[in-house]
Formats: C-alpha cells, sequence, structure tokens
C-alpha cells in the first residue's frame, strides 16, 4: 500500500421505493449474443437505524502540493455535490503539507458548505518512535480539534490514521504510546474520537481498549484475499459443485466478510472497557469501499506491482453490500479521491502526481461520481433516492488482458489473470428502459432494464471499441460513444487501470 490511503433524518420505513428498485437486467437480452447481464442486485427493504451516517473520502494531501485555494473550494464543491461530507486527509512528513491541510480547512470554512475535514495520519511515513514524534503529531492535530469544520464525532475531533500498528512513540508497546504519548496525553485527553486502521488480527482490539474508539478497516474495499490461486481453487470447486464459476468469483465481490470480523472485534474490545470500567461508549465502525485497484512501480521506485479484483460492478456490489449492512456501519470512507498511484481515485487527475502519469493520462475517473451520490444517498438516509435523470456509466482496461507490452520492464502485475476483457455498465433508469451494449458490428447485446439501477456488461476484443445507449418508447433517450478508447491488442506498457465514461439525459 501506498502512502494513500450531517447529521441525516431517516425514513420510518426502509422499504426500497418501487422507483428505485436495485435489480439488474436479469431477464435474457433480446438478441443472441452469448454476453449476459451480471447476476441481480440486492432488493428489498434497507435496515432502519437512529445512528445518524456520514461518508468520506480520503484525499491524498500528499498529491497535492501545487493545489491553489480555489483547488480545495472546487474539490470540496464537486465532493459535497456527489454525496460525500467530507474528506479523510491524508497526511505524511512532507512540512509543505501543513501549508495544504490548513488551506483545506480554510476553504471548507469559506465555502459555507456543511463539509468536514479530519486528519488522516500516514504511520506509514511519520516517524513515530521518539516522544518527540509525538509531540509533532500532537501539535498538528491540536490545531483543528476546535476548528468549525473538522469533522467532530461523539462530540470529539474525529482523527483516524493508515497503519500505526508497529508506533510506539518511545513505549513500551503500541497500546502504550498511542495512549500515554496521543490518545490519553493531556494535550489531547477526552478530545479526540480516534479511529484508526491498524493493521492488526481484529481479535486483538481488546489490547487498545485505552486507544481505539473505533475502527476503519480500509483493506475492506476490495477483495484482497482473492489471487489467481484462490481463483482456480474455487472453480475446481465450483466444477464439482456443479456451479458457475462466475458464481464462485462473485461471492467475493462486494462482500462483509471482513467487516464482520471488524464489527466483532469491536464488540470484543467494548466488552473489555465494559467489564474494566462498569460501561462503555459507542464504538464507531468506519468501512472501506472502492472502485479499482491498480498500482504499477518497479524495483526503482516503490516496488509494488499488483491489482486486486475490480470486475464484476465491484463498487456498485460492495456499496449494495454496506447499504445492507448500514445497521452495523458508522461511516464509510471512498478511498479514494485523488490516489493516483493506485488507480482507485474518483476525482479529477489534478495536483501533483506521484509518479503515476503513464497509467492514469487520459483515464479520468469523475463519471463513478453518479453512483457515488445514488449509493452515498441511500447509504445516508436509508432509502434510495428517485432517479431523475437516465444515465449510463461504462468502463473497461485500455489493453486486453494476455497482452503482451512491447516495453516495459516492470512487467505484469501480479494476480493480473484475475481479470476478464469486459466492458462493464451501470445504468440508472428513471423508467423501464431498452440498453444496448456494443463493441463492433458484430458484437452487439439489447436488454431490457426496469426503472432502477441496473448492472450489465459486454465481452470485448483487441481493437473494439465502447457503446451504450439508452431507450424508450422507440426514441433514442441517450447515447455514449467516449473519444479516444479501443481496447489495445499491443500496448507499449502495461496499464490495468480503468477507462470511465457516462452519459445522462
Amino acid at each position: 500500500m501506498s502512502s494513500t490511503p450531517a447529521t441525516s433524518t431517516f425514513p420510518t420505513s426502509s422499504l426500497v421505493p418501487a422507483a428505485s428498485t436495485l435489480v439488474s437486467a436479469s431477464s435474457m437480452p433480446s438478441s443472441s449474443s452469448s454476453q449476459t447481464s451480471s447476476a441481480a442486485s440486492p432488493s428489498g427493504s434497507i435496515p432502519a437505524t437512529s445512528n445518524p451516517k456520514f461518508i468520506v473520502a480520503h484525499h491524498m494531501v500528499g498529491n497535492t502540493y501545487p493545489y491553489t485555494k480555489q483547488d480545495w473550494t472546487d474539490d470540496i464543491t464537486l465532493a459535497h455535490a456527489s454525496g460525500i461530507d467530507g474528506f479523510a486527509l491524508n497526511v505524511g512528513s512532507d512540512d509543505w503539507q501543513k501549508t495544504q491541510v490548513a488551506s483545506a480547512y480554510e476553504a471548507a470554512q469559506d465555502s459555507g458548505l456543511p463539509f468536514k475535514l479530519f486528519l488522516s495520519l500516514d504511520m506509514t511515513v511519520l516517524p513515530c518512535g521518539s516522544d518527540a514524534d509525538a509531540q509533532a503529531i500532537r501539535s498538528w492535530v491540536s490545531q483543528y480539534t476546535s476548528h468549525p469544520n473538522q469533522f467532530i464525532y461523539g462530540d470529539r475531533a474525529f482523527v483516524s490514521t493508515f497503519s500505526g500498528e508497529t508506533c510506539t512513540f518511545g513505549a513500551g508497546s503500541t497500546a502504550e504510546g498511542w495512549h500515554s504519548q496521543f490518545v490519553g496525553h493531556p494535550d489531547l485527553a477526552d478530545k479526540l474520537f480516534f479511529v484508526p486502521s491498524f493493521f492488526i488480527d481484529p481479535a486483538t482490539f481488546p489490547t487498545f481498549q485505552d486507544v481505539m474508539h473505533g475502527d476503519f478497516n480500509w483493506n475492506g474495499g476490495w477483495p484482497i484475499e482473492l489471487t489467481v490461486d484462490t481463483l482456480n481453487n474455487e472453480r475446481t470447486a465450483a466444477k464439482v459443485a456443479a456451479d458457475s464459476a462466475e458464481d464462485a468469483i462473485t461471492k467475493f465481490i462486494g462482500s462483509t466478510d471482513t467487516d464482520l470480523k471488524h464489527i466483532d472485534g469491536l464488540a470484543s474490545l467494548r466488552t473489555a472497557k465494559t467489564k474494566r470500567d462498569g460501561s462503555s461508549d459507542k464504538l464507531a465502525y468506519m468501512a472501506s469501499v472502492s472502485p479499482w485497484f491498480f498500482t504499477h512501480y518497479g524495483a526503482d521506485s516503490f516496488n509494488k506491482n499488483f491489482v486486486y479484483l475490480g470486475d464484476q460492478h465491484l463498487y456498485a456490489r460492495r456499496w449494495e453490500s454496506l447499504i445492507a449492512a448500514r445497521d452495523k456501519v458508522d461511516i464509510v470512507e471512498i478511498n479514494t479521491w485523488n490516489d493516483y498511484g493506485e488507480s482507485h481515485y474518483i476525482g479529477p487527475i489534478k495536483g501533483a502526481q506521484p509518479n503515476s502519469e503513464a497509467w492514469t493520462d487520459g483515464m479520468n475517473h469523475t463519471a463513478w461520481l453518479d453512483l457515488t451520490k445514488y449509493y452515498a444517498t441511500a447509504f445516508k438516509e436509508g432509502a434510495f433516492p428517485s432517479i431523475d435523470t437516465d444515465t449510463i456509466v461504462m468502463w473497461a482496461r485500455p489493453h486486453a488482458v494476455d497482452a503482451q507490452a512491447q516495453n516495459d520492464p516492470v512487467g505484469q502485475p501480479t494476480n493480473f489473470k484475475l481479470f476478464e476483457d469486459t466492458v462493464w455498465a451501470v445504468v440508472m433508469a428513471k423508467s423501464p428502459a431498452t440498453v444496448t451494449l456494443r463493441t463492433s458490428d458484430s458484437n452487439s447485446q439489447t436488454f431490457d432494464v426496469p426503472a432502477g439501477v441496473s448492472k450489465l456488461s459486454i465481452g470485448i476484443s483487441a481493437g473494439e471499441t465502447m457503446y451504450g445507449s439508452i431507450e424508450r418508447d422507440g426514441k433514442m433517450i441517450t447515447e455514449l460513444k467516449p473519444e479516444g478508447y479501443a481496447l489495445e491488442g499491443s500496448p507499449k506498457t502495461y496499464n490495468f487501470n480503468a477507462f470511465v465514461a457516462s452519459a445522462s439525459a
């Protein structure tokens, strides 16, 4: 991993409105193509809860060196319009980042929007071996605990981390260090609501009963346990069980298995606190959602070259899983707004990239913001919003999975064979419609979709393009014909990022 990393009123009835039922085009396509839609989305009721829900996005301050205050204002305005309540500001050791954090808080305040910020301490780069290191972090955090745009949770300033499970700040243990030098230090005692992302076994959370007020499950956003070997084993088992190989894959996509382990860990932590103190404040669980993951750095750089599976409509399915579990999830953090190095950005490409231009140039992901707003609203309000605009969002990789690059010393990323040569699509329809996906004159498929959200796909071969349309009552509603896209068969370098586009009417 790189150094990436408003209170809502809930309806008394949490039934999904008929106009926005989450279903995919599960009926048979009207064409004779062998391509089919994905499995049906969950539908029905959403768990009701009286607890307010929040959506934040991970913002890499390390990628903002050239930002002006206006850049921060633009990011905040766009994020807020997309259903996001705040930014988790990932901060590292560069001194200039303090200036950018100050600019972000100023921009948030001047925006007049109810948009909140909090520091996400990147402990993979921030030094944490001495009390002096702790003092530097405390000083930074203290500047914003009372800021009007600081994210407040449980009446305290919310702070998170990326990693930190080995930090001691000169104390005898990690738990002692974080308590004595940070959460329990006189400078910050009773001022913080600390929700770190410690990469530890959730069963050990009770060790941190004087430290953690909640848990952020960073890795939950991707099916990281799914590797090529795992997939092969699942496919073998599927044949034995006479199930489809796709079902063997799909069970990993959007799964909440790791969430439940972390939630159980928090329950054990709360039990330990109650046993010791006689009571325990509510602990917060912050889940992760992410649309993609590809990073491609050689040994002369960050030395990481791998993928996590983002196919099978990962972003939509993960959101749907979290919405179905919203009675157990307090906050969702989107990973990320602008981590270009790992290809999971949903914001515009701007600022200073971490030498990731080779796989991000021309690969705008802001079309995913349409999905973000829809799902974020459902998570926060407990009911799916009505769809007022017909929208189609499509994405695919820039070259064939098995393509051989002409000149790439870094090589193919680990687990690249998890992927398929497929164009993925999500359609948001105001009312029943006919959707056509096409990659060439000889490869086209038509779906009759209901009102709501449908998840569709079609195979693609080298040299082909992507096209999608929505028709209703014989009239064309909208067409998507993105310029500059064709699946390459012989790329210069490997690029497993996603090309994302959308059209609305």
